[in-house]
C-alpha cells in the first residue's frame, strides 16, 4: 500500500472541492485533491458557470438587507439565519479573493432574479459569469479537464451562457452581423478540431472548471484523479484521512488537519431518489444530465461515521426539465430545456394535451409545477409543442433551427412530426382533442402577445431569454399553420440540494449536531442553504464557491466569527 500526508485532503475535483482546497492552500496548508472520475471539473464542467452574488464587486444593487429580505422570502420555513447572513458576508469577498489570487475571473451578466417580483428581488447585477479562457493554459492536464455535455454544444463548440453567442446563431440567417460573427466563431473552432482534436475556447462552467484547475495547479496542488476514496479513517477520536484506489492498488492519505467531502452530490443514487424524489418514489422516471460519477459517496462515508443526511427541503435538488437524445450506439444523453421553452411560440403539455403552467418561469420552477401536476399520472412527463415556422426560426431541444436538418432525429423518434395536431397528438401518445382545445384556447390571447391563462411574459426573467423581435410578448406568439412538432420532455436535475448536515464552517453534523471531528462537506455534498428553492441564476455555485472559500479558511485556523460546532460537543 502506498502511503501519503497532507494537512488537507479535498475528495472531489468540482467547484466546491477546488475552491476549498485553493483557499486552504493559499493559507498555508498543504493539500490533496482526488477524484473518483478520470477528469476533473465535476457537475461544474457541465454547468452553465453563473455565481449567484449578491454584493460582489459587478453587482450595481450593494444591498445586503435587500438580498436578505429576498432570501428569507424564497427560502420560507427553510430559511437559517446564520448561513445565510455568511453567505452574504463572505460570498463578496470570495469573489474578490479569487479574481485577486488566482486565475479565475468573472464578468457581469444581466440575468435577473428568477423571481424579482418577490420582495428584495432585483431585475439585474447579482449573477457573474466565468471569464471565458483558453484551455491550452492546462498544457498536458488539458486532456483530463471533463469535456462539456455533449448536447449542449454543436459540433463540440460552446456557446456563451449569458446569451451572447446564442442571440447570433438565432438569427444567423436574418442578420449579416450575425452571419459574419457565426462564420468567424466556426472557422475558430474547426482549426481547434484539427489541432486538438476539441474546442480550446471554453466559456460556461468548463471555462469556471479549467480556471479553478489551473489555479490549482500553479499553487503545486496534485490532483489525483482515477482515485476514487473508498474509507474514511478514524484515529483518536478524529477523522485523520482515507483509503482511496489508484490503478497499481490501494493508497493511504493522512491529513492532519481534515479530510473535505466535495462528491458531487447523490443525483445518480437510485437508493437515496426514492426517498428524496416525489416522482421516483410513485415510480417514475428520473433522467439526471449530471455526471454519473455523482452517486452520493459522500453521503454514504458521512453516514458511515454518524453524520446525518437530510432529506427535508421543500424540493431535494435543483429540477432541470430534459429529452432523451438518442447517441450512436443507443444511448440516450440527456438535454436540458435551458432555451426553448422561453420562446414565442412554444407551449408545453401533458398527457391529457392541456398546459400546466407558465412556460417562461424557471427550469427549476417548471419542473416542480410538473412533478405536482402529474401526481396523479404514471409517469412525469411533459411535451413541448410548435409549429413549423417556430421550429425553424429558434429548434426545439436537441433540433436545431433552420437551416439545420431534422430527417435524422425524426427517424430516430427525438423530434414528432404531425401535419395536423390530432396527428401530432396520436404518434405522441397524448389527447388530440385536448391538444386542439388547448391550442385554440391558448391563441385567442396570443394573437393579442397574451398568456390568459398563465400570464407569460409577466416578469423580467420571463422576457430575458425570449426573442425581443417578438412584440408586444417576447415570450408569446400563436401556434400557426402545421405542420407542428413535439419533444418528450421528463424530469432531471442540476444537482441535489438536500445533503450532509454542517456547520456554518462546514463541518459535519451529527444526528445531536456534535461535530464530527476533522471531517467537513462542501459543494452539492452539503445541503443548500436555499431552502429548496431556486432564487436566480447561480445560486448553486455561488454558495459553493463562497462555503468552499469558508471552509478552506477555517482549516487554516482564519478568524472568520462564524459559528462552528462546541468542541466540548464533538464526537469521540
Amino acid at each position: 500500500m502506498n502511503t501519503r500526508s497532507c494537512d488537507v485532503l479535498v475528495i472531489g475535483a468540482g467547484a466546491g472541492g477546488l475552491a476549498t482546497a485553493i483557499t486552504a492552500k493559499k493559507h498555508g496548508l498543504d493539500v490533496v485533491v482526488i477524484e473518483k472520475d478520470d477528469c476533473f471539473g465535476g457537475t461544474t464542467a457541465f454547468s452553465g458557470g453563473v455565481l449567484w452574488v449578491p454584493g460582489n464587486r459587478h453587482d450595481p444593487n450593494h444591498s445586503h438587507d435587500q438580498a436578505l429580505t429576498y432570501l428569507r422570502n424564497e427560502c420560507g420555513a427553510c430559511f437559517d439565519a446564520a448561513d445565510v447572513e455568511a453567505f452574504l458576508q463572505y460570498g463578496p469577498q470570495m469573489v474578490e479573493f479569487f479574481e485577486r489570487e488566482t486565475t479565475v475571473r468573472f464578468v457581469p451578466t444581466l440575468y435577473p432574479d428568477y423571481h424579482p417580483q418577490v420582495g428584495g428581488g432585483v431585475d439585474i447585477g447579482r449573477s457573474i459569469l466565468a471569464a471565458p479562457y483558453d484551455i491550452r493554459g492546462l498544457g498536458a492536464d488539458m486532456a483530463r479537464l471533463r469535456p462539456p455535455l455533449k448536447t449542449i454544444t454543436f459540433i463540440g463548440m460552446m456557446f456563451n451562457s449569458s446569451n451572447a453567442d446564442l442571440k447570433h446563431f438565432f438569427n444567423v440567417t436574418r442578420s449579416l452581423a450575425s452571419f459574419t460573427y457565426v462564420a468567424k466563431r466556426l472557422l475558430t473552432h474547426f482549426k481547434e478540431l484539427l489541432l486538438y482534436r476539441r474546442g480550446t475556447q471554453v466559456t460556461s462552467g468548463n471555462a469556471l472548471a479549467a480556471r479553478l484547475v489551473k489555479s490549482a495547479l500553479d499553487l503545486g496542488i496534485p490532483i489525483l484523479t482515477g482515485t476514487p476514496a473508498r474509507q474514511l479513517l478514524r484515529e483518536g477520536g478524529r477523522v485523520s484521512g482515507a483509503l482511496a484506489q489508484q490503478q497499481g492498488g490501494e493508497l493511504r492519505i493522512e491529513a492532519r488537519r481534515g479530510v473535505v467531502l466535495a462528491c458531487g452530490g447523490f443525483s445518480h443514487d437510485l437508493q437515496r431518489l426514492q426517498q428524496a424524489y416525489p416522482h421516483v418514489r410513485r415510480g417514475g422516471e428520473h433522467f439526471s444530465p449530471v455526471p454519473a460519477g455523482n452517486t452520493g459517496d459522500g453521503a454514504r462515508m458521512a453516514e458511515a461515521l454518524g453524520g446525518k443526511v437530510d432529506i427535508r427541503l421543500q424540493a431535494a435538488a435543483a429540477w432541470m426539465p430534459v429529452s432523451k437524445v438518442p447517441m450512436a450506439g443507443g444511448k440516450l444523453v440527456a438535454f436540458p430545456h435551458l432555451l426553448d421553452r422561453y420562446k414565442p411560440g412554444v407551449i408545453g403539455v401533458l398527457r391529457s394535451g392541456q398546459r400546466f403552467t407558465n412556460e417562461s418561469n424557471s427550469y427549476h420552477d417548471v419542473g416542480a409545477a410538473l412533478i405536482e401536476a402529474c401526481a396523479d399520472h404514471p409517469e412525469t412527463a411533459m411535451w413541448l409543442v410548435c409549429d413549423r415556422r417556430t421550429l425553424a426560426r429558434y429548434g426545439l431541444g436537441y433540433a436545431k433551427p433552420s437551416p439545420m436538418p431534422l430527417g435524422p432525429l425524426l427517424r430516430n423518434g427525438y423530434l414528432l412530426k404531425g401535419n395536423t395536431l390530432a396527428e401530432l397528438a396520436a404518434r405522441a401518445g397524448i389527447d388530440g382533442q385536448g391538444l386542439e382545445r388547448t391550442v385554440r384556447e391558448y391563441n385567442l390571447g396570443a394573437v393579442q402577445g397574451e398568456d390568459r391563462q398563465f400570464g407569460r411574459g409577466s416578469t423580467t426573467f420571463n422576457r430575458y431569454l425570449a426573442d425581443p423581435q417578438q412584440q408586444p410578448n417576447p415570450c408569446v406568439a400563436p401556434l400557426g399553420e402545421g405542420p407542428y412538432f413535439a419533444v418528450k420532455v421528463v424530469m432531471g436535475d442540476l444537482g441535489t440540494f438536500d445533503g450532509i448536515r454542517t456547520s456554518v464552517v462546514g463541518e459535519v453534523l451529527d444526528g445531536e449536531r456534535r461535530a464530527i471531528s476533522g471531517l467537513y462537506a462542501v459543494g452539492n455534498d452539503r445541503a443548500s442553504i436555499m431552502g429548496g428553492n431556486y432564487p436566480g441564476a447561480g445560486i448553486t455555485l455561488g454558495p459553493i464557491m463562497t462555503f468552499g472559500y469558508i471552509t478552506g479558511r477555517h482549516l487554516a485556523g482564519v478568524e472568520q466569527g462564524l459559528a462552528s460546532a462546541d468542541p466540548a460537543r464533538e464526537v469521540a
